[in-house]
Parts: structure tokens; sequence; C-alpha cells
């Protein structure tokens, strides 16, 4: 690796629930630099789920968790082949491809906003179900059938 790593960048909490994960959330659910249109979205899926019901911040932090994988698998050449050798992951990476599979899966449903899409995949998420707990647990699934390649990852 070339140079110095990038130094980590301190996160503003957001203004209205004072959670520097949910603040991360909204710049992951940002487009073309529209920060208060993602937070609208966030903030209206929350009023939809309290609406409901549930408590916003559960149900969000049980999505996270339950969607944050914990192996991951990294291709690595060996003597010419390619293996898939699974690797615990970093809890800031498990947060990022948890963040990432829930908006994909959102924006992925059709004919409703976007607030109704992410209030409904992160409900589902929460109960273990849902496309981003599926993409979970399809990768769960390769890592553990790539479980004999795990000795690869000790060396290099």
């Amino acid at each position: 690796m070339r140079g110095k790593k990038a130094p980590k960048r301190k996160i503003a909490p957001d203004p209205k629930f004072g959670s520097v994960t949910i603040a991360k959330f909204i710049n992951y659910l940002m487009r073309r630099g529209k920060k208060s249109t993602a937070q609208n979205v966030l903030y209206r899926t929350f009023d939809a789920i309290k609406s409901a019901g549930a408590d916003p911040l559960m149900v969000f932090d049980t999505a996270m968790k339950n969607v944050g994988p914990a192996l991951e698998i990294r291709p690595r050449r060996i003597g010419g082949a390619n293996y898939q050798i699974p690797f615990p992951v970093n809890p800031d990476r498990r947060n990022t491809l948890a963040f990432r599979w829930i908006i994909d899966a959102a924006r992925a449903r059709k004919g409703k906003p976007m607030h109704k899409k992410l209030m409904e995949e992160l409900q589902e998420a929460a109960k273990g179900e849902g496309a981003a707990m599926k993409k979970k647990m399809d990768m769960q699934r390769m890592a553990e059938a790539n479980r004999a390649f795990a000795h690869f990852a000790r060396y290099g």
C-alpha cells in the first residue's frame, strides 16, 4: 500500500435524534448532495414506523444488527488459483454493508414513495426477512461453503 492511510473523519450527529449512526445512514441515503431531502426521507420513514405502533430507533437498530454480516469472502490468489476466503467483518464495514444493502433493497422496490419503501425494508429486516436479509444470508452461506480455505487467510 502506497502513501498514508486516509484519516477517519468525525461525523456530526443528526439534528433530530443526536445519533452518529443515523447521520451516517442519511449520508448513504443522500443523492447528488441533497442532504435535507435524505433527512426528510428518513424522518418521514421514522414517523411512519411510529404511526404503525413501533419505536423507530429500536426498529432501525434491530434491522442494522440483523443485516450486518459476521463473515465476508474475499478473493485471494494463491499458487495460480483464486480462492474465496472467509474473513471476519470489521464493525465499521458491517455497518456500511448493512446500510448499503437496506438502501439498495428499498430502492429496488417499485411503485411507492421512498419513505414507504424504506419503512417496509427496515421493518422486514428487523423481523429477519426481506431482500437485505437475503443478501446477508447469501454472503454467510458463501463464507460457510468456503470455510475449507480459511487457513489461507492466516498467511501473507
